[in-house]
């Protein structure tokens, strides 16, 4: 990674911290604090410059706070302090460029992009470089690499970050098979989500998502996850698992998308109404309750994390019709827990009641 020129730097202000909340917790793994699976180290004048992150994945929630732990030492230990940069970037998971998000020398910080105003350089110890991200949104999970130059050296170390979410199938209103890739990002993006990692989609199969329809990834790989082998997904003789078509064009390939919904920070209900409600009266009536109609990511994270269950169908923002089932019950669709489906109905037609979303 190139670095900005001195003079960039040495105009850089200071990022003022807020009150610090550690908003993750470290997924079990019998490693505790080793240097992590981005430990770097480089030798120069007979002395060792290591940089030590987290081998665990970091798990924390959209909204929350979190610090990406990053320290580096001196083998053997230098007694004098060096002035050394740090440079924190997040790397592309799709093909696009990585993108910058902090860089600092001593206490003259600089942040980038959608990061300005979030970042803040964390130094409670001393040769401590950690990464404060305050009030996380949806696209900041991936991986961070956290990077220590000193002099003609550098070396760095890798943070992985995930958010809390669920990951959803997702069909165009017309049928299957419809978006290419970058509809497929649209169409995840205006229920509240993204398009789903591959380490999303394995982690919802290992959990017992099975469907049979392949849909785009955030790689722009399409792939589909089996728990029960079966004809018409492949047949009875391949093992279940997540099954790849590889990468395809992004332009030209038409598949369904897979998209992950983060944990809601609002409310999801369904509306009591006396009568069953157009689409638009369901909107109407979800903004005279003062809230609005609910999306279908924000739908499946309701049923996720906050055990939403209702027996009653309900329109949503993109104009489908679903109803969450957290406890399976008779005549409350399959014995499996799930957000159930009656596809896009007539927008006029008068069956069915709404869900709305209210934020906090």
């Amino acid at each position: 990674m190139g670095l900005p020129p001195l003079g960039l730097l040495l105009s850089l202000c200071c990022v003022s911290g807020l009150p610090f909340y550690n908003g993750f917790y470290y997924s079990n793994s019998p490693h505790g604090w080793n240097p992590g699976k981005g430990h770097g180290e480089g030798i120069f004048n007979g002395v060792k410059l290591v940089v030590e992150t987290p081998e665990e994945i970091l798990f924390s929630y959209r909204g929350a706070n979190v610090t990406l732990p990053c320290r580096y030492h001196y083998e053997p230990a230098v007694v004098s302090p060096r002035p050394v940069r740090i440079k924190w970037w997040k790397l592309s998971e799709n093909g696009a460029p990585d993108q910058d998000v902090l860089v600092a020398i001593g206490l003259r910080h600089r942040a980038f992009g959608d990061y300005r105003g979030r970042v803040h350089l964390w130094q409670e110890r001393e040769r401590e470089v950690s990464l404060e991200i305050r009030d996380l949104r949806l696209e900041d999970y991936g991986r961070y690499r956290c990077e220590v130059i000193d002099g003609l050296e550098d070396e760095s170390g890798l943070v992985e970050l995930e958010l809390r979410g669920v990951v959803f199938p997702y069909q165009h209103p017309q049928g299957r098979y419809q978006f290419n890739f970058h509809e497929a990002q649209w169409a995840c993006e205006e229920q509240d989500a993204v398009v789903a990692s591959f380490e999303q989609l394995f982690r919802a199969w290992e959990e017992g998502l099975d469907w049979c329809n392949a849909g785009w990834l955030q790689d722009a790989s399409v792939q589909y996850p089996i728990t029960q082998a079966r004809h018409p997904c492949g047949g009875l003789g391949l093992a279940p698992g997540v099954r790849s078509y590889g990468p395809r064009h992004r332009r030209l390939h038409r598949y369904d998308v897979f998209c992950f919904a983060a944990a809601l920070r609002g409310q999801v209900y369904y509306l009591e109404h006396p009568e069953k409600l157009t689409l638009a009266e369901a909107k109407e009536a979800c903004q005279e309750d003062g809230a609005q109609i609910a999306k279908v990511g924000q739908l499946f994270a309701a049923w996720k994390f906050h055990g939403l269950d209702r027996c009653d169908a309900g329109w949503l923002a993109d104009g489908s019709a679903r109803y969450p089932v957290a406890h399976p019950r008779r005549n409350c669709g399959s014995l499996e827990p799930g957000v159930r489906s009656f596809g896009f109905p007539d927008p006029h037609s008068r069956k069915y009641g709404v869900y709305c979303y209210r934020p906090r």
